[in-house]
C-alpha cells in the first residue's frame, strides 16, 4: 500500500515536470508538427531515477530497521531490562506465549506488556549506560 502511494507521487511529479516543459519547435513548411506529447524519453528516466532514490533512502532503510527490531524482540530473555515506549523502566520476569511480556518495574510491582511495545532504541542506549558504569 505504502509503495503505491509513493509510485504515484512520483508518477504525479514525473507528469508534472514533463508538462513544464514547452515541446520542440515545429518544422516549417511540412505540415507535420514535432510535438512532443505525452510520456517522454526524459520523464521516463525521471521517473526509474525518483523510484531508486525512494527505494535506497526510505524503503530500503526502513526494511532494515524492521528487521533489526524484530530480531530484537525475538531474542529478549527473562532478566533484561527494558525500557517501553511510554517510557517505563523494568526487568523482564516472564515471556508469554501469546505476544506479551510481563516485565518487574519495581520489587513486587508487575506488568504485562506487548512485545512490540519495547523500544530497541531507548533500551540498547540503556544497557550501553549500564555497562559503561560498571566498567568504571
Amino acid at each position: 500500500m505504502k509503495l503505491t502511494r509513493i509510485l504515484l507521487s512520483v508518477f504525479s511529479v514525473s507528469l508534472l515536470v514533463d508538462s513544464c516543459v514547452p515541446p520542440p519547435a515545429q518544422q516549417g513548411g511540412t505540415g507535420t508538427s514535432a510535438q512532443g506529447g505525452g510520456f517522454t524519453g526524459f520523464s521516463f528516466i525521471f521517473l526509474i531515477l525518483m523510484i531508486l532514490v525512494f527505494w535506497l533512502f526510505f524503503i530500503r532503510p526502513q526494511a532494515k530497521r524492521a528487521k533489526q527490531q524484530k530480531k530484537f524482540i525475538e531474542e529478549l530473555q527473562k532478566g533484561d531490562k527494558v525500557v517501553t515506549i511510554a517510557g517505563i523502566h523494568g526487568t523482564v520476569s516472564k515471556i508469554n506465549e501469546d505476544g506479551t511480556l510481563q516485565i518487574e518495574v519495581s520489587p513486587g510491582s508487575y506488568l504485562k506488556i506487548e512485545k512490540s511495545a519495547v523500544s530497541m532504541d531507548w533500551t540498547q542506549a540503556l544497557q550501553k549506560n549500564t555497562l559503561t558504569e560498571k566498567a568504571k
